[in-house]
């Protein structure tokens, strides 16, 4: 029977099996990318363990554990043990970041359980082609925007490399100091995501670009393959002192993207309205829900 002694702490030693695993059950959300659990370890301590070929996984953020469905073929006594173990935990939802595709699955096999959107969560995505070419008029105030920045600034773009690899982290340093990050929780632990993965920038198989202003970088855009169609796009950080350039920064990426992926997955807005606003602005093709169950339904 699995228990919580099963799991061990994800390492960066454990991304080949990650990447195994994975290319056998392609992943659709951001929250199950590899890049992701290990650079949010520190917030959100993931654990994980394998059962039948299938790939669990668990949290643990104020001290709440927190399940995911297993990643595998569907099998009922996967998921009953899986549910077992969520139901013991004290968590105000200890089973969560539920697809759609799973939560018709597991609604079938399990009718008395209630799952509830989880909004915050819930994935963009873009076609590429759109955000690389801005075209039509529900496009037409970025486009105004993204020209008077390149009216107003002469820039270049750059793969990060091993030659700006230095003043890249630089630059996240100088952002960090811009948005005051050590002020708020949710700043604090993205400063230590990305911290993270721009140390970790090869072992994770990372790309990116840079945008340089008058020889200085100013903006940064870090992504990954996700799936054979998408591509996942971790963040997008520029300079507060030249208006548009994360327009910029947004349409050079997917201009770069789009002769190899279809979709763009820019992640979730965390809840934020500002995130919210500006990621709704780019018309997403759609967005990938995910769902969570609270302890009470489980219990019944």
């Amino acid at each position: 029977m699995l228990s919580l002694d099963d799991f061990k702490p994800i390492k960066i030693e454990d991304k080949p099996l990650f990447d195994k695993h994975y290319k056998k059950y392609p992943q659709i959300h951001s929250d199950y990318v590899f890049t992701t659990l290990i650079s949010w370890k520190e917030y959100a301590n993931y654990h994980f363990t394998f059962l039948n070929d299938n790939l669990i996984i668990y949290s643990i953020i104020n001290n709440k554990i927190r399940f995911r469905p297993p990643i595998g073929i569907f099998n009922k006594e996967v998921f009953d043990q899986v549910l077992n173990l969520a139901k013991k935990q004290d968590s105000d939802y200890p089973f969560g970041v539920i697809d759609l595709k799973t939560k018709e699955w597991m609604s079938k096999l399990y009718p008395k359980i209630e799952f509830k959107e989880h909004r915050e969560y819930f994935d963009y995505v873009y076609l590429s082609e759109d955000l690389a070419l801005l075209k039509g008029s529900s496009y037409a105030k970025i486009r105004n925007r993204l020209n008077k920045f390149k009216k107003n600034y002469a820039y270049s773009v750059e793969n990060i490399t091993d030659d700006n690899f230095k003043e890249t982290q630089v630059f996240l340093k100088r952002w960090c100091l811009w948005k005051d990050c050590d002020s708020d929780p949710i700043l604090e632990n993205e400063k230590k995501a990305i911290l993270y993965s721009i140390s970790k920038f090869y072992d994770l198989n990372l790309k990116g670009i840079v945008i340089r202003i008058k020889d200085v970088i100013e903006s940064i855009s870090v992504f990954e393959g996700m799936n054979k169609d998408t591509a996942l796009v971790h963040y997008e950080k520029g300079s507060p002192y030249f208006e548009g350039i994360y327009k910029a920064i947004n349409q050079e990426t997917a201009k770069l993207l789009q002769s190899k992926y279809k979709f763009i997955n820019r992640e979730s807005d965390m809840g934020i309205p500002g995130l919210r606003k500006a990621k709704t602005s780019y018309r997403p093709h759609h967005m990938i829900k995910v769902y969570h169950v609270d302890r009470h339904s489980l219990l019944n």
